[in-house]
């Protein structure tokens, strides 16, 4: 755990600007910064940065945030991941609290792995400068078309032939030997000796998805060895099935372009970013597994599978089409040519025909599998009856009903045959699936969103109007007038916007029916009673860990938001006489909204009601709804009876 006070000196230390400058090209325009925005593909610069206020905003996709904010969404990390890497960008030291000894000697053991396999990259790269590296290793490279740019990017190196020559380097420099054993990057035989797990190979490494290098995975470059690829073993941090190579450097790309590019081999993906696709991503020597999907999922829900045209790659493909699809994602196949893999293809091609390529080539499962069975199929009932029920029983590991109905009514055109056919057969293997599930496959995945969920939808509008007075104005005072039946009479009894709010909320015993509202406004009111100013408030709730709430400051406290009461007075007058017409209104606002939402509830309940109860309900309904006539009446939106 990072010690509060060290937390509020990453907080106070990160200026925003520095910060966004590492990851975005910035431009001053007037008294803030703008640019493209890294979160979509927007070419128009709608990225704001503005350092008097601490924070960026972007008027294309709506995120928005601090500095702590901006290295989360940009880097996929958590909160505590974002203030270690601020730490570190300003060489803060955190000296973590509450911590046993068992957790100390666990984290540092997590650590000193790290440590010596990035020692390892660095020695594996050297190698390439002189000697056997660079006559064998660095020639490798180059004959594969890689660039000196690209080998230094992704840490590509040489393992040399000697039997201990990491071993010797690693210890020489004061690592120790149980570190390289537990790291996957020596091995230890039954006579006892110890061995470079990787010798005579070209190696490349794999990050985590922040960056630390956790595992390699080596290149034979001789024709007698019968094992190609040696990949490291599973250690304490590497786990094969929850990392994919390249992640670390994709990331950024497949979320703003909200599409990942899967292939299959080492060199593929690397090339693949040469050539400037750089939302591409490869599997750890491993087949396809559910994890990696998941990890995918969390930059976006969109992938293509690009493999091999032979039968082993279509094979590998169909294979990981049922994993995607049982996870929510949205995706398409596209297939090279026979005898082309992602990496000659590149070698062959300009970045805008391979970009073509994949945008022509790109096909839906359906599609994929229709073209790929049905020339089998040809004049056959039973193997055209299988093929629907293939196509059915994919249809059927998709989560998400809409999704699940848009590809029964393609199939249904496509093969001339009646949706509901098609549904009794989905159904019938959904529930054999559910049957069958495994505990680890129902866990509830959750990924990365920019949104919020709101449980309340008739109230949602008023309450996002409420908590945007009090995050933009909630310091400012009420100067209402004399003959207001807000006016109190006495000049020390003005209540500022925030008091005003809550009083009224208090007074009725209300709270905010939408859970996210409810909490913003909660962890406002904390940090209003200490005595902080407006914008210290705004601020500290950016800068919060609770990311659901930040993520409803930085959305409600920008001036983009507008409110859904009419406020056509508030370019024509000053900001206190427009709060002292529209804070009321919008409390009037969320009442009737109330009322409506009760009454919403009498009526679902009139329609199962047993008779004897149906007379209170009509007295409740018709009560409430005089409630509401006369706050509508108020509010200008019906006229009084005469």
């Amino acid at each position: 755990m990072i010690p509060q006070e060290t937390v509020d000196l990453i907080l106070d230390t990160a200026q925003i600007a520095d910060v966004v400058s590492d990851f975005v090209t910035l431009k001053r325009r007037g008294a803030s910064f703008v640019a493209c925005c890294p979160f979509h593909n927007e070419k128009t610069p709608s990225f704001y940065v503005t350092p008097s206020k601490g924070i960026y905003k972007c008027f294309g996709c709506g995120k928005a945030g601090t500095a702590v904010g901006f290295v989360m969404e940009h880097e996929h990390c958590t909160y505590v991941e974002a203030l270690q890497y601020l730490a570190r960008k300003y060489h803060i030291e955190i000296v973590e609290q509450e911590e046993s000894a068992e957790d100390i000697a666990m984290r540092q053991r997590r650590e000193s792995l790290l440590l010596v396999s990035e020692f390892a990259q660095k020695f594996f790269a050297q190698q390439l400068e002189s000697g056997e590296g660079r006559s064998v290793g660095y020639a490798y490279f180059q004959k594969r078309g890689l660039e000196d740019a690209t080998i230094a990017r992704f840490g590509l190196g040489w393992a040399p032939g000697g039997k201990t020559a990491l071993i010797d380097a690693a210890v020489a420099a004061g690592y120790k030997m149980e570190y390289l054993l537990a790291a996957g990057l020596a091995v230890q035989h039954e006579d006892g000796s110890i061995t470079d797990k990787f010798r005579e190979r070209v190696m490349f490494p794999v990050h985590s998805v922040s960056g630390r290098v956790i595992a390699y995975s080596g290149r034979t470059l001789r024709s007698d060895n019968p094992a190609k690829y040696v990949n490291s073993p599973e250690t304490e941090i590497y786990v094969k099935s929850r990392n994919l190579l390249g992640i670390y450097f994709a990331k950024a790309e497949i979320s703003r372009q909200d599409k990942c590019i899967l292939v299959e081999g080492n060199v593929d993906m690397v090339m693949m970013h040469q050539l400037g696709i750089t939302n591409v991503v490869a599997s750890c020597g491993t087949s396809l597994t559910i994890e990696q999907v998941r990890l995918i999922h969390k930059f976006t829900e969109n992938a293509t599978i690009m493999y091999d045209g032979d039968p082993a790659g279509i094979h590998a493909a169909i294979r990981g089409l049922g994993l995607f699809l049982s996870e929510g994602l949205n995706v398409k196949i596209v297939l090279l040519p026979d005898g082309e893999d992602p990496d000659s293809f590149c070698r062959q091609h300009t970045l805008a025909e391979v970009q073509d390529y994949i945008a022509r080539g790109e096909k839906d499962f359906i599609a994929f599998k229709t073209d790929l069975l049905l020339s089998e199929a040809a004049g056959d009932p039973l193997k055209k009856a299988n093929l629907i029920n293939d196509i059915a029983d994919t249809i059927a590991e998709i989560p998400d009903a809409v999704k699940r109905s848009v590809y029964v009514d393609a199939t249904s055109r496509k093969f001339g045959i009646e949706s509901s056919i098609l549904f009794e057969r989905i159904n019938k293997g959904r529930r054999k699936m559910q049957d069958d599930a495994r505990p680890e496959y129902q866990e509830e995945i959750v990924p990365l969103q920019s949104g919020w969920v709101e449980e309340n939808k008739t109230l949602a509008p008023a309450e996002r109007d409420l908590l945007n007075l009090i995050l933009t104005y909630g310091c400012e005072t009420l100067d209402f007038e004399s003959d207001s039946e807000y006016y109190s009479g006495f000049e020390e009894d003005k209540l500022t916007v925030a008091d005003f709010i809550r009083a009224a909320l208090e007074g009725d015993d209300s709270r905010l029916a939408n859970s996210v509202y409810a909490d913003a406004y909660d962890a406002y009111m904390a940090l209003y009673d200490e005595g902080l100013s407006q914008q210290e408030i705004v601020t500290g709730l950016l800068n919060s860990q609770n990311r659901r709430v930040a993520d409803v400051v930085a959305q409600l406290s920008t001036e983009k938001y507008q409110l859904t009461v009419s406020d056509y007075a508030r370019a024509l007058t000053t900001v206190s006489s427009w709060l002292v017409v529209n804070v009321p209104k919008t409390i009037l606002v969320y009442n009737e909204k109330r009322i409506q939402d009760r009454i919403n509830g009498i009526l679902s309940e009139m329609k199962n009601a047993a008779p004897e109860d149906e007379t209170a309900l009509m007295k409740d309904l018709m009560r409430y709804q005089n409630a509401q006539r006369k706050i509508k009446q108020k509010l200008g939106r019906e006229k009084k009876n005469i």
